[in-house]
């Protein structure tokens, strides 16, 4: 049960992620600052974080916890410090 839904919110997440991605993308096509450029590349790297994640922890059926975990963070971090990049730059 608890995989189920490890595997729900993980999709939610992918999906919702995905949507900010977009929109960060048609942000930067219209208006052709880089800043949406960092923003969507940020977004992508913590969707690969998670989306890693959940399919290696099946794969490998939750074994090798702790490299999940290191995969699932650093992608995460790296996510997170292009948001931060984008939301320093944006003019």
């Amino acid at each position: 049960m608890i995989e189920l839904l490890y595997a729900i919110s993980t999709l939610v997440f992918v999906v919702a992620g995905l949507t900010m991605v977009g929109m960060a993308m048609r942000a930067y096509v219209q208006t052709s600052r880089q800043a949406m450029l960092h923003l969507s590349v940020g977004f992508s790297l913590a969707i690969a974080g998670a989306a890693a994640t959940m399919i290696s922890a099946f794969i490998n059926d939750f074994e090798g916890v702790r490299s999940l975990l290191l995969v699932n963070s650093g992608l995460t971090t790296f996510g997170y410090l292009f948001v931060m990049y984008s939301l320093i730059t944006y003019e």
